[in-house]
């Protein structure tokens, strides 16, 4: 064989040498181990994000639950401030009843001392309008009374008469009659804020 046509033969064991392949120097990071660190990261992250969200959450729902409550609460003193006590047959004289009520009312003003009260006396259908009206102060004078001997100053309580003009109920029978002999209360200024311990409706 000529040395001319042996040459390249000898070249090629060299070439393929020289393609094969090097490992890299420095290995490419393992993507499943990325993705699973920051994975992780995030996963503490979201965690954190809920529990914060459900402690605010408890938190606003604890705030409704007093403000509810407290609501209730005022609810109550209200209704046992302007409860209507009521009174017998041309009679304005204080039942055991009425005085229940009256010391659950001067609980009331004794705990909110901005309240401000005002007591309406009424009558029923029978007599004149001229004799109800006054029968009708005398009512309401005699529940002011009642409440100043309990120490309610005197100067947040006023007084007025409707006589028979307003009758609660319609009608000529006793049952009727005996629901328009009463005292209504109306407040006329201030804000209830405390309730009183104790008091029970």
């Amino acid at each position: 064989m000529k040395l001319r046509h042996a040459a390249p033969l000898l070249l090629v064991p060299l070439a393929l040498a020289g393609c094969k392949k090097k490992p890299p120097a420095n290995p490419a990071p393992n993507d499943s181990a990325v993705a699973t660190t920051t994975g992780n990261t995030g996963g503490r992250s979201r965690a954190d994000s809920l529990r914060a969200d459900s402690l605010a959450m408890t938190e606003l729902e604890r705030a409704e639950r007093e403000r509810r409550s407290r609501e209730a609460a005022t609810s109550v003193a209200r209704e046992a401030l302007t409860e209507i006590v009521f009174f017998e047959y041309d009679s304005d004289e204080i039942t055991p009843t009425a005085e229940d009520k009256l010391q659950s009312k001067a609980a009331v003003l004794r705990s909110n001392p901005g309240v401000r009260l005002r007591i309406e006396g009424h009558c029923d259908q029978r007599g004149s309008t001229e004799y109800n009206l006054a029968l009708g102060q005398r009512r309401a004078e005699a529940v002011r009374g009642y409440l100043l001997n309990l120490g309610i100053d005197g100067s947040r309580l006023s007084t007025a008469s409707y006589g028979k003009e307003r009758p609660l109920m319609e009608g000529e029978d006793e049952a009727s009659l005996a629901r328009n002999r009463r005292a209504e209360f109306a407040v006329t200024g201030g804000q209830i804020t405390t309730v009183p311990a104790g008091l029970n409706r």
